[in-house]
């Protein structure tokens, strides 16, 4: 875990997303949480030094930024899809994957379900708690239901899965020319600080970068269409535009990511 501003905490090795928390005068905001159970527990025993938790925000519609709310309390916040994604999800299956994979993690689930938000945007937001500002955003892109979340005081954002930071990214239901105009709109923020959804801490000076990667798949698969090549063949022939590697613990990964994000892209500039 790293102390990234005065009152700001996220950490960057857990399994699955970025999670982090804001510790202000009136409790603690958190936005996203740990994928696997133990992550979580570990967390809530530390953040439960610096005060209750008033707010969990969740930035996407993806389990492994929400999957964690079972095991803290506060409200929970997120994008009017994300909470759809979670009331259409199974918590059978994922107790059953866990099951399979980490029997320690299971042991932490005998009454584990999803807890979807009770506070829902789809455009922008703002929450006043204690002497901080949370500005929740709405920024499609790595889905249509991006949020970033800003805190001005401490001049950082939380940019959800659209910053994937020098790892490669992850496009199954991507929005992408969304997810272009989106990283502008985060340049304009008054931001010094970005966590990304994935990858390490990193500063305002990387959004231009992310912009490229985006532009580069979507240049790739947009000459295999000229081509003529279906997306079956576009899959098998087509190399990775950017050279950045997978998250840790997908590396083995990386020929399905590259078929998925091909496959949506085909799907979206075919329309």
């Amino acid at each position: 875990m790293q102390k990234i501003a005065k009152n700001v905490y996220a950490e960057t090795d857990f399994r699955g997303c970025n999670p982090g928390f804001v510790v202000t005068s009136d409790g603690v905001v958190m936005i996203d949480t740990p994928q696997m159970p133990t992550d979580a527990v570990k967390w809530r025993d530390i953040i439960a030094k610096h005060g209750p938790v008033r707010y969990l925000i969740n930035t996407e519609p993806h389990g492994d930024h929400f999957s964690g709310n079972f095991f803290f309390k506060g409200t929970v916040v997120a994008h009017e899809g994300t909470r759809q994604a979670i009331l259409a999800s199974s918590a059978v299956q994922t107790k059953e994957r866990l099951k399979q994979t980490s029997p320690p993690d299971f042991a932490l689930m005998k009454r584990f379900k999803f807890r979807p938000p009770t506070i829902t945007l789809t455009g922008e937001m703002t929450l006043y708690v204690g002497d901080h500002t949370f500005k929740l955003i709405s920024i499609p892109g790595h889905t249509p239901y991006q949020i970033a979340v800003f805190i001005p005081e401490e001049k950082v954002v939380f940019t959800s899965d659209n910053v994937f930071c020098r790892v490669q990214p992850w496009l199954q239901q991507a929005v992408p020319f969304e997810w272009l105009e989106s990283l502008k709109r985060l340049e304009t923020l008054n931001a010094k600080v970005l966590v990304p959804g994935h990858g390490d801490i990193c500063d305002p000076t990387y959004l231009p970068e992310m912009h490229r990667i985006i532009k580069a798949w979507i240049d790739t698969v947009a000459d295999a269409i000229k081509k003529g090549w279906s997306v079956e063949e576009a899959q098998e022939k087509v190399e990775l535009p950017v050279k950045y590697p997978m998250l840790p613990g997908s590396e083995a990964m990386e020929q399905m990511i590259k078929r998925m994000n091909v496959a949506r892209l085909y799907e979206v500039l075919r329309k």
